[in-house]
């Protein structure tokens, strides 16, 4: 029996050895512009749909889900307006009703961060922005980070998608960018 138990013991550690291994090679580093995004294999980066992105990927639906989320990287040279412009242009991109939302703030490896986190009835993007139709879709959730980087300005990501899957992948997408989670704390905006 305790012979038994101990070749238990070693094969559990010889298969979470090989997941932390096969987790760490599943990983790639994506540059856009001034900033470094260490990313899934899986989240498959696109074309850039337009010239405002610096990057886009296709997040994978989490189990449960059919749809996949999207991450999208935009910089705006310096421009884009402030960190609560931003914030309060996110959190309007969602019905009132039912939506709930929280801003964060904390430090990463490239600079200050500001992430607000949103679910509710998100009002989805249809067609060219420039017509502004949106078709209103329920459990949806927004991570919108506005990263502050030194004598660079402000990167704006913005990962968008059902609910399910964007929590899952919620932790993934700071630590992508070099967030320190555990230091993250509610935001004290002006």
């Amino acid at each position: 029996m305790r012979q038994l138990s101990h070749i238990a013991l070693f094969a559990t550690i010889i298969i979470t050895s090989t997941a932390f291994v096969s987790a760490a090679d599943k990983t790639k580093t994506v540059t856009a512009k001034d900033i470094k995004l260490t990313v899934p294999t899986s989240w498959k980066q696109g074309e850039l749909s337009n010239n405002l992105r610096t990057a886009q990927f296709e997040v994978p639906a989490a189990e449960g889900d059919k749809d996949a989320a999207e991450l999208v990287v935009y910089f705006f040279g310096g421009a884009g307006g402030g960190v609560n412009a931003n914030l309060q242009r996110w959190a309007g991109q969602f019905q009132g009703a039912g939506k709930k939302q929280k801003t964060s703030e904390g430090k990463s490896t490239q600079g200050k961060y500001y992430l607000i986190d949103i679910t509710g009835v998100y009002n989805k993007p249809i067609g060219p922005p420039i017509q502004r139709k949106t078709n209103p879709t329920a459990g949806y959730q927004m991570l919108g980070v506005v990263l502050v980087v030194k004598d660079k300005g402000n990167y704006f990501l913005k990962l968008t998608g059902p609910q399910k899957t964007v929590s899952h992948w919620a932790s993934t997408l700071r630590t992508s960018f070099g967030a320190d989670i555990k230091a993250e704390k509610e935001a004290e905006l002006e």
